[in-house]
């Protein structure tokens, strides 16, 4: 017999389509259905439970836009389905869109148990396997009418992502609701066909297993009767059987399976949504564990797990259960699946203490691995932080999403800017919501780079992003592919299994130096500003509050705010999630979380201002936290560098700081000089000198000007919000329209409108430092433009360097290859420095993240190279928020001529913790003190476990080996003890000595450390 292939496959599509598909349900009979819609946020279950309901049949619409509806539906199981397996369909109107963008639910029993969670792909409840007759059903359902946000046209600006202008029209028309007869043997049936017709279209076709497979598929739809599908469903079966047997052979792939939901914290719904959705896809797979043995479930972020403990505890009870059974698997151990570029130090080793910490107390697990796959790149300081929080091995597909080069890994060794290398997989099946589909097997199993030293590579399998999970047909087709001949091998595994073994098999792989670029979503290290800037404040205020909170402690016996610390550090850890901090979340999202951040703000605020009044006392008599003087001002340091006669992490008694009057420019315009530094700021507003006086040195290059605005238009491909692509340099206009100039007490005052926005600059200069101040308020209102703040500076530099966590990253300023060329929007944290050698030049700044770096040859009498550094101010996509950035914004930049990178490193942080000022008595001494400048501490706090410990966490900031003496006032230093970011005492000591009344430390460059102190 000979088959053309092209019409059996045409043939297999439509009858699975048309006939076998429709015959897994041969009977079914309505349920009863009622409907109660709240008015506003969702209510507690009982109360919906009880609500009163009205009757709604199918075709009606229903669901305004957030809002939430309860059914109730009701039946009885008919007597002559006795014996049968029978379960209920509930279509709430499913689109055909994927699951999580849409209309979800929640089914409960009566008395409030959930029972599973439904969506497009997972809408059957199974009522009895086999049933006796008669039985009575009846469920309520919690079901979320969440708008379909992105649409059938994607990225599209929309109203519908803020309650406030979503409007009340309908979302959803509720589909058929029936009580349903299910046919094992057709649905085998169909999983049979979709495997076998999936794993034949992969195949080559000149081979001959295509061609027994296609031969077998032939047979099949013959022997099935297409007017009794359920009557002869076996034996189509049986003519499967011996294709489906055939084992694959020994060097094949082999994929470990890890059952997943990646669920975004908050993305296109706001978070109180994702505690809805993790409770609706945890228990679908609590229920999924239980149906197969071999199936394993893993998710990550504590902060899910802690939403479905407050919120769910009766779920939570199950996926305890089924943890401690090793079936239901917690990974990643950090708070939340977090950005990884913007976050500060501290933050992103926080964000493993806190998750760490929740899975060791809730589970005892301790993850080794970490689970980052949606996360937009990678700073090239996380390897440290992973080690050191005690994990070492790390997972993302991300990069895959690189649109200029592919990467030339699937398992490699990742090598951070201190050395530390932790083990890493991209998975190659490129993609975290695998569905265990043909085509992405095969495309695994191709793809894989590492063909020859290694045979393994891992697929997150499940509906994600909106949640979802995995399906009991997920759980079948990788049941059939276990071992299946022309296709790699899935096996059920959880993370950990699949890295050990990986690890085992390939001890040596090949090793990638530096960040994990993304070459993709630049610009979320611009969109929305204030997100952006509500983070940074808010990392820099928990530092002082630990700082001055211990301080308080240990000096005046105040009360260390243990609780109110923690919490707060978990909703700053929640907010750094990669669609929050990265400003590519709904209106509602961002609406929030200004509005967190501002009470974040407020409290830490009031814990810093209780802990300094305390130590600066009122006068004679008070407090004891050092030398005593008069009352009157005492100036509190938090940054790590002593400044103005003020030690790090001291106070001291001081007067006003003194400044610089600008003084009448020939030819229009101000100058600013201090006998450090020379500035010229001409009749346009702009910085055309930036002279250092000492060095006879100028930082601007001739003929051009600091501090100059420049606005590009910015309509990316697509992924408005995340994505700026190259060509929005080709064009540009300089902003160079004064409105207003003049002296406003120490400070220039430039002020500029264009368009439909006004910006207002004060430049000033410090009496005792080589350093401009650049204050920048904009009035935003214009849409698809792109800010920039520019500095074009005559200086020659191969590269530049970065701030990143706890170091600093060298970035090319040429373009020489493609690998080069992509990095032309990249991130910083407080400072990027860029130098000749001898001289260089920084720009620090307190809320930006995003900068482009450049170069270009000068001819002439002024030849030579000019290296200009631009900051990003603000963007204004429309997709998902059209109002993106729209408002007051305000910024904080400092150009610092004759800058080291030590300089870079103390003005940066001198920029974000400013002095503060109270009135008192007491001088303040250090807590804390380290005899050199290089080694930055980075946290003072008490230990966690209350047992009064010191936790003094530090590195090295240069980039070189250093060693210094840390002391400590009222802690043993001479007994202290290095260890993990969970404060556990390390074996390794390497690095640290003890002298009298002191802890020596020897630091490779960048390196890390934790010490904990006891009590003296």
């Amino acid at each position: 017999m000979h088959d053309d292939r092209k019409l059996v496959e045409a043939r297999l599509e439509r009858v699975l389509r048309e006939r076998i598909r429709p015959a897994i349900h041969p009977e079914t009979t309505p349920l009863t259905v009622e409907i109660w819609s709240t008015s506003g946020e969702p209510v507690p279950v009982a109360e919906g439970l009880s609500a009163t309901t009205q009757p709604i049949s199918a075709g009606t619409p229903w669901g305004s836009p957030w809002g939430t509806s309860w059914f109730k539906v009701s039946g009885t199981v008919p007597a002559e389905w006795a014996g049968r397996t029978v379960e209920a369909v509930l279509d709430l109107g499913f689109t055909p869109r994927t699951p999580g963008f849409q209309c979800e639910g929640l089914v409960y029993r009566p008395d409030g148990t959930p029972v599973k969670g439904l969506h497009p792909r997972n809408s059957a409840v199974r009522v009895g396997s086999p049933v006796a007759g008669g039985e009575t059903v009846r469920w309520h359902i919690e079901a979320a009418s969440n708008p379909d946000i992105d649409g059938e046209v994607p990225f599209q600006p929309t109203v519908l992502g803020d309650r406030a202008t979503a409007g009340d029209a309908p979302q959803y028309v509720l589909g058929q609701m029936v009580l349903a007869v299910f046919d094992e043997t057709v649905w085998n049936l169909v999983l049979d066909l979709e495997v076998l017709g999936e794993l034949m279209a992969e195949l080559p076709l000149e081979g001959a297993r295509r061609w027994e497979i296609l031969r077998a598929v032939s047979r099949a739809l013959d022997a099935v009767d297409l007017q009794h599908v359920n009557a002869t469903a076996q034996a189509a079966r049986d003519e499967l059987a011996g294709v489906l047997a055939a084992p694959a052979v020994p060097a094949a792939h082999r994929i470990s399976a890890v059952g997943h939901a990646h669920i975004d914290s908050a993305w296109l719904w706001p978070l109180r949504e994702t505690v809805r959705k993790v409770a609706r896809t945890v228990s679908n797979m609590t229920a999924l564990l239980d149906d197969d043995p071999d199936f394993i479930f893993t998710m990550s972020q504590a902060q899910q797990f802690a939403w479905i403990k407050e919120h769910r505890p009766e779920v939570f009870a199950r996926v305890k259960q089924a943890v401690t059974d090793g079936r239901f698997v917690p990974t990643g151990g950090m708070w939340v699946e977090s950005d990884t570029n913007m976050p500060g130090s501290e933050a992103m080793a926080r964000q493993f203490v806190h998750g760490k910490r929740f899975f060791i107390e809730e589970f005892g697990v301790d993850n080794e691995e970490v689970w980052l796959p949606d996360t937009f790149g990678f700073a090239a300081g996380l390897p440290q932080i992973i080690k050191a929080a005690g994990s070492k091995w790390l997972l993302t597909q991300k990069i895959s999403w690189s649109r200029t080069n592919t990467f030339p890994h699937h398992t490699f060794a990742w090598e951070g800017i201190d050395g530390t290398r932790v083990f890493t997989h991209f998975p190659p099946v490129d993609s975290y919501n695998c569905e265990m589909a043909g085509r992405q097997i095969a495309h695994a199993a191709r793809n894989f780079k590492e063909k020859g030293v290694a045979s393994r590579s891992l697929a997150p399998t499940g509906y994600g992003d909106g949640g979802g999970g995995t399906t009991r047909e997920m759980v079948a087709k990788a049941a059939r592919l276990r071992s299946l001949e022309g296709s790699a091998t899935v096996e059920w595994e959880a993370p950990a299994d699949f890295f050990a073994k990986a690890e085992a098999e390939y001890p040596d792989p090949p090793v990638w130096v530096g960040e994990l670029y993304l070459e993709l979503h630049r610009a979320t290290l611009t969109s929305q500003a204030q997100t952006k800037r509500g983070n940074r404040r808010s990392e820099h205020l928990l530092y002082e509050a630990e700082l001055w909170a211990t301080t308080a402690a240990v000096r005046t016996g105040a009360p260390y705010p243990y609780e109110a610390l923690d919490r707060i550090w978990k909703t700053v850890l929640l907010h750094q999630f990669h669609d929050i901090l990265p400003g590519s979340s709904i209106a509602w999202v961002h609406s929030e979380a200004r509005r967190t951040y501002a009470l974040v703000a407020e409290e830490l605020e009031g814990i810093i201002g209780e802990a300094q009044r305390a130590l600066a006392g009122t006068g004679e008599g008070a407090g004891n936290s050092g030398e005593r003087a008069g009352v009157g001002d005492v100036v509190f340091n938090s940054a790590p560098h002593g400044r103005g006669g003020v030690p790090a992490g001291g106070a001291g008694v001081s007067g006003s700081p003194e400044t610089v009057t600008p003084a009448v420019r020939e030819g229009g315009g101000y100058i600013l000089d201090n006998g450090l530094l020379r500035v010229e700021i001409d009749a346009r507003g702009l910085v055309v000198s930036a002279y250092d006086i000492a060095a006879g040195r100028e930082s601007i290059a001739p003929g051009q000007a600091g501090n100059l605005l420049q606005l590009h238009p910015d309509l990316p491909n697509q992924w408005d919000a995340w994505d700026v692509d190259a060509f929005y340099r080709n064009v540009g206009a300089d902003l160079t329209d004064v409105a207003d100039l003049r002296v406003d007490g120490a400070s220039v005052r430039v002020e500029r409108a264009f368009g439909d926005s006004r910006v207002v600059q004060l430049l000033s200069l410090p009496a005792d430092a080589k350093r401009i101040d650049i204050d920048t308020e904009v009035d935003w209102h214009e849409t698809e433009r792109f800010l920039k703040l520019a500095f074009p500076l005559d200086v020659r530099a191969d590269r530049y360097a970065s701030e990143t966590q706890f170091g600093h990253v060298y970035r090319p300023t040429h373009q020489n290859t493609s690998w080069e060329w992509a990095k032309f929007e990249a991130c910083n944290h407080r400072f990027v420095h860029l130098d000749e050698p001898g001289w260089g030049v920084a720009l620090v700044n307190d809320a930006t993240y995003g900068h482009d770096v450049t170069r270009a040859v000068r001819a002439g009498a002024d030849a030579g190279t000019t290296t200009t550094v631009r900051a990003s101010l603000l963007r204004a996509p429309r997709f998902p928020d059209p109002e993106t950035d729209q408002g007051v914004h305000r910024f904080r930049h400092a150009l610092v001529p004759g800058a080291t990178i030590a300089d870079a490193v103390r003005e940066g942080y001198r920029a974000n913790l400013p002095e503060r000022r109270t009135s008192g008595a007491n001088a303040v001494a250090p807590l804390v003190t380290v005899d050199d400048d290089a080694i930055v501490v980075s946290a003072v706090k008490l230990a966690d476990d209350r047992s009064g410990d010191l936790v003094v966490r530090l590195y090295e900031a240069n980039g070189g080996r250093a060693r210094a003496t840390l002391r400590a006032d009222g802690f043993a230093a001479d007994r202290a003890v290095l260890t993990d970011l969970l404060e556990r005492p390390l074996t390794d000591t390497a690095g640290l000595e003890t002298a009298e009344g002191g802890a020596v430390l020897t630091l490779r460059p960048f390196q890390m450390v934790t010490l904990r102190l006891p009590r003296a």
